[in-house]
Parts: structure tokens; sequence; C-alpha cells
């Protein structure tokens, strides 16, 4: 009897949970003081300390177990749901219940902290002028830094660093971005290479944060000139910063503050495509004009990330990207996966005033 009052207040609880979570959207200063920048970096350091040692990813062995208990359930309970549906319908709210609470509690406050434009002081519009005029500066930038590797402008660039060693650079980017972002303080380490690569691969995925467990999870299958800025990405997320865009800005300017050269060329190049995509947007023409100003070699480094998720083209990615676009607007962001066209916004205003 306990036990089923106990399921009956939990899963009586969900929508509780959904309409107290939805009523923070009001109130995102208060998140950012006492989430964010508050319990949040306690939650995080510790998950972290928890988990970053071991050498595998532990968020998705525990994904892999929650498949098999649920399957498992599933099959013991088929016959339930036409005897006792009542009852097994509260069971499983119950059980969403929890894990909604859990995540929300260890990560997805998050997603209803102040906007970054906010917290950095910065405006988030731009005119095409300011548009063309940072994508202007990426480009230079980004073919010097090619030359200055040592490569033709034709030859595409290949980062020559194992994975291991690249997920152990992106740690250099953090500590530097520290000085000037003392909140961006990474430590201890938790990036790792996902264990199911393959399947992020399939569903579109260059990699995922396990809220769970608190590691940053990198695809392993994907091209080496993405993989820092994924791991920086993915990084991000664990610092506390939810929203896609905000994650892809911050990624950006961690590369950029890396020492090594070849990790700055990735945060150039990854914030270039970006750029010239939102030029597409606003100005067709002067879009191909500005493309014959890029190096050969950087748009064949786009040319073969295309190439790979062509490849792996399939019906699971476009339900996979419908649910996740539903999941963004859920959260916090009612623009979905195009919320990530912002990330524009804050690198035109971030360094209207500073050197790139």
């Amino acid at each position: 009897m306990f036990k089923k009052k106990s399921i009956l207040v939990i899963a009586l609880l969900l929508p509780v949970q959904i309409l107290l979570i939805q009523s923070l959207k009001q109130y995102p200063s208060f998140v950012e003081k006492w989430y964010s920048l508050g319990l949040y970096p306690w939650i995080g350091k510790i998950s972290r300390s928890l988990w970053g040692w071991v050498p595998f990813s532990v968020g998705d062995i525990f994904y892999t177990l929650i498949f098999i208990l649920v399957a498992r359930w599933i099959y013991k309970n088929f016959k339930g749901f036409r005897y006792e549906p009542v009852k097994l319908v509260f069971d499983i709210t119950a059980h969403v219940s929890i894990v909604y609470f859990m995540f929300h509690l260890l990560w997805g406050f998050n997603y209803y902290r102040e906007p970054l434009h906010t917290s950095l002081n910065l405006g988030n519009d731009y005119t095409t002028e300011q548009l063309i005029a940072i994508t202007n500066k990426v480009i230079k930038k980004s073919n010097e830094l090619h030359n200055s590797l040592g490569y033709a402008d034709s030859v595409k660039i290949d980062l020559p660093y194992t994975q291991k060693q690249m997920l152990d650079l992106t740690q250099n980017s953090y500590a530097n971005l520290q000085k000037t972002f003392p909140s961006l303080s990474l430590q201890p380490k938790s990036v790792k290479k996902s264990l199911w690569s393959l399947g992020l691969t399939y569903m579109g995925y260059s990699g995922y944060l396990n809220p769970f467990s608190g590691e940053a999870q990198v695809n392993g299958l994907i091209k080496s000139y993405k993989f820092p800025v994924v791991a920086c990405h993915e990084q991000a997320h664990q610092l506390g910063y939810a929203k896609e865009n905000e994650a892809n800005f911050i990624a950006t300017l961690a590369a950029l503050h890396n020492d090594d050269k070849y990790i700055n060329y990735t945060g150039y190049i990854f914030a270039l495509r970006y750029c010239v995509n939102e030029l597409s947007y606003r100005d067709k023409e002067l879009y191909h004009e500005t493309l014959e100003t890029i190096h050969p070699g950087i748009l064949k480094s786009y040319k073969e990330m295309r190439d790979f998720w062509d490849s792996y083209d399939n019906p699971m990615e476009e339900l996979s990207k419908a649910w996740y676009n539903l999941f963004l607007k859920a959260n916090n962001q009612p623009k979905g996966i195009k919320t990530y066209s912002y990330m524009v916004a804050l690198m035109v205003n971030y360094f209207d005033n500073r050197p790139l």
C-alpha cells in the first residue's frame, strides 16, 4: 500500500514540476545567481571528479543499462497494459517524474539562465555591414593561419594529433579562457570519446553532454578539424551553458585562446562556416563572391564534413533531429535548432571592438 501511494504521489508531482520549471523562464536572473553561478558549479565539479578519471564513458554505459532495463520492463509488463493499464501508466509517469527532476537538478536548470549576451553586456543584433566586416576578418585570419601552418592554399589540413591528444589540448583552451572569464574554469577534466559514436553519427550528432554523469562526449568518427571544437562545445555545456548557440560561441573563444596553432585554426574555420552561412541568407550574390576569397583547402574541409554526414544519411537522423528540435523549443529555445545562428550575433558583437 505504501509503495502504491508513493508511486501515485511521485507521478502527480510531474505536472507540478513542469509548471514550476516553466515559470522559471520569467526569472532568469534568479536562475543565473542561485543555480548557474551558485549550486551548479559544485554539482559539475563533483560529477567531473567522480567520473572524469575513468578512461571510458560511464554515461554511455549508464544509458545502455537503462535501455536494457526498459526493454526488460516492457517485455515483463506487456500483458499488463491490457489488464492493469492505469497502474502501469502511473508507474511510467512516476519514473519519468524522477528522471525529469534529476535532469533539472543536475544540469537542466541552466536552460533558464540569463542569455549570454546579457551576462557579457553585448548587443544581440547586427547589421549586414557588421556581418560582412566580421566575415572578412575571419577569412583573413583563417587564410593567414592556413599558410602559417605550412600548407598550400589548396591543401586540406588534417590535424597531426590523435584524438586523445586533441582532447588533452582542449584543456589549455579553458585554462587560458578562464583568465578573462573566471567562471569558465574547467577542473577537473571529464571529456571523452563516446562508446556509441556510430549511433551518434546515424542520429546526426557530433557529440553530447550526459547530464547525469557530467561527462562531455565527442563522436569519435568526425573529422579531425571539427573534433577539438566539438570537444570545446561539449565542455561549454559542462560549464552550464545549455543553449547550443552559446556553447558554439564559447567553443570558438576556447579554440581561439589555445596556445596551439592547429587548435586556433579549427576555431577560426568553425566560426567562418557560421558567418558565411549567415551571409548566404542575407545576400546570395555577395555570399558567392566571398567564397572565392577563402582558401580552397578550407572549403575542402567543409566539403569533407558534408560528405561524411551525407554518407550516413538515414530516416533515423530526421526523426532524431525533429525530436531534438522539439526538445530545444521546450527548453527555452523557441526557434529550436535554428537558434544556432545566434552564435553569429555573439561573434559580431563580441569582436566589434576587440582584435580577432
